[in-house]
């Protein structure tokens, strides 16, 4: 299914009903008194988080969507029946904003979470309502209130641990392939990741996180060139980066150092905060090193590193034949599970654990 992160709907509430003007006529009582009810409430229109869907595809042909208006009021005092509320599903991620104003409405990140984006109008008032001592026999009623109606902009931001950053075929979906359950194309040519791609990565009974393999960004990404800014804004709720770098590209011309610097300022370009994210260095191809054309391993790794004056931790992997990501992946666990814990005490996203150490470890071979 193609992988739809944007649409834009329309949601109109219910009516509410008309209040009934009646008079209790009976046998023996030719002339009772006032008893029209009020009209019922129309129902409203609320947007709720589902697990398991990954896209907004559905909004993709179907944009309109109605609560029922409320029925009107009846004799004898009868109340009319609401309208039938309506509920839409959404991927957990979406954010919801008033496509008019540009007004955030709401976000989305919990399944069975629920935002009603327009309400129901209200029902009118029977002629019950407005008897009086002095005024016995009221001819008045009031008509139900238009419900809300709106344009919604929701915008889907894909909810992972782990984020993937790099240029295109620096072997992000190969590493998530080799990792997780998904199964991202692999091609020899750049872009052949065209939306993000979601895999669990387990390490055991209820042992496990989520990964997403954005598509290749590329110098000018914060600007939209190549798949750019369109794709930069799902890394925006990760809670790590695993900046991926092919330490051995085929074409001589390109310079790894280079290009890490450059998306560095690409993150940087498009959100400070963003930048700020905890971010890995993963040297990826580490199998490729073997050619005696690239010069030593160890050397070229170790100069990699110095070259980019890189402190934080960093990993020397082959996403093809595994080596290494088993380490890197129980050392993501263990990171997340540390931050975990210290949130459930302290209830800050931003804290580091208790015990825990934002030193780097060494890098791993």
């Amino acid at each position: 299914m193609k992988f739809i992160d944007e649409a834009t709907i329309t949601v109109c509430a219910g009516k509410g009903g008309n209040g009934c003007l009646s008079f209790r006529r009976e046998k023996y009582i030719p002339k009772g008194g006032p008893d029209g009810g009020d009209g019922g409430d129309g129902g409203s229109v609320t947007l709720a988080g589902k697990q398991g869907l990954n896209t907004l595809a559905d909004f993709r042909y179907t944009r309109h969507f109605d609560a029922k208006n409320g029925a009107g009021g009846e004799g004898r005092q009868k109340s009319g029946k609401n309208g039938d509320h309506r509920l839409i599903d959404v991927p957990l991620g979406t954010i919801v904003k008033d496509a008019d104003t540009d007004e955030l409405i709401g976000d989305i990140t919990r399944a069975n979470q629920r935002l009603t984006v327009a309400v129901g109008g209200s029902g009118g008032m029977g002629n019950t309502r407005f008897k009086s001592s002095t005024h016995r026999t009221p001819r008045r009623t009031t008509m139900g209130k238009q419900g809300d109606e709106r344009r919604l902009q929701l915008e889907l931001q894909v909810l992972a641990d782990v984020g993937l950053l790099g240029y295109p075929n620096a072997g992000k979906s190969t590493l998530l392939r080799a990792v997780s359950n998904a199964r991202p194309k692999v091609a020899d040519y750049p872009f052949t990741t065209l939306h993000p791609e979601l895999g669990v990565v387990s390490l055991g009974m209820g042992s496990h996180f989520v990964m997403a393999d954005i598509p290749g960004l590329i110098e000018g990404a914060a600007d939209g060139v190549g798949l750019g800014i369109r794709f930069l804004k799902h890394l925006h709720r990760t809670r790590l980066l695993l900046h991926i770098v092919d330490i051995a590209p085929l074409d001589d011309d390109v310079n790894p150092v280079s290009e890490f610097r450059a998306l560095e300022q690409e993150l940087s370009s498009f959100s400070e905060e963003l930048a700020q994210t905890p971010r890995w260095l993963v040297l990826n191809k580490k199998d490729l090193l073997g050619d005696d054309r690239f010069g030593n391993s160890e050397e070229r790794k170790n100069a990699f590193v110095d070259a980019l004056d890189w402190q934080g931790p960093a990993y020397f992997i082959s996403a093809v034949t595994g080596d290494g990501c088993q380490q890197l992946v129980a050392d993501i666990y263990h990171w997340i599970q540390a931050r975990t814990e210290h949130v459930d005490i302290f209830d800050s996203p931003l804290a580091i654990a208790s015990g825990a150490t934002d030193e780097p470890p060494s890098i791993k071979s």
